[in-house]
């Protein structure tokens, strides 16, 4: 198998990037909402060692991009105290979409980018990219971005997506996933490393979706 090292440190460089941002939106959102938790606890700040999980940030994005699958992954969470959010569980599931969203813009930023400098074209309703180091970094900016969105959607506790079904969840639900949520990430480990095969096939449908609706906005 070849490696292709300069597309893997494109996109570790790509994956810090995105999860500073995400995780620091996260701690802005639920300051901006009356919870200082984030701000006491260091996490409003651009340093990504502050945020870095060393296998959801670093060994499971690395490893995915030299095997070219979807890439996804995540970060340690940005503490924050639902009860002291602004607008109860709503104000949390608003903390909690805002990382995500965050790399969808961002996936949308470098697409746009990308479309307009010719680096991608449609053909035959087919989406090909361009050769060169800025067409890798580009590449790697909106398919980083997409993988931590479709995966941080995902509604399983503590992912971003559990926020807004626990807005909606009646309280026996919410009580279920409360306990999930107490194992923290050895829940997200778990279905990463046993649910592998059909997780990376669910993400890359959920991205592949994304991809041909950019494509329609900009009228291809």
């Amino acid at each position: 198998m070849d490696i292709d090292v300069v597309y893997v440190v494109i996109v570790l460089v790509i994956v810090l990037v995105s999860i500073v941002l995400h995780e620091l939106m996260h701690g802005l959102t639920a300051y901006w909402l009356g919870d200082t938790t984030a701000k006491e606890s260091g996490r409003l700040t651009l340093n990504p060692i502050k945020h870095i999980d060393p296998f959801l940030t670093i060994a499971l994005p690395v490893m995915l991009a030299i095997f070219q699958m979807p890439i996804f992954g995540g970060a340690k969470p940005v503490p924050f105290r639902p009860d002291r959010v602004k607008g109860g569980e709503w104000g949390a599931a608003l903390v909690g979409i805002v990382g995500p969203l965050t790399n969808l813009v961002l996936a949308f930023v470098c697409f746009s980018v990308a479309w307009f400098s010719g680096i991608l074209v449609v053909q035959d309703g087919v989406l090909y990219y361009a050769g060169g180091i800025m067409a890798q970094i580009l590449t790697a900016g909106i398919m980083v971005n997409l993988g931590f969105f479709a995966f941080n959607i995902l509604p399983i506790p503590p992912l971003d997506g559990s926020r807004l079904l626990y807005a909606v969840a009646p309280d026996s639900v919410r009580r279920a996933m409360a306990v999930i949520e107490n194992a923290g990430l050895i829940i997200v480990f778990a279905v990463v490393l046993i649910l592998s095969q059909p997780l990376g096939i669910l993400l890359g449908t959920i991205i592949n979706a994304i991809l041909k609706f950019f494509v329609v906005i900009f009228g291809a």
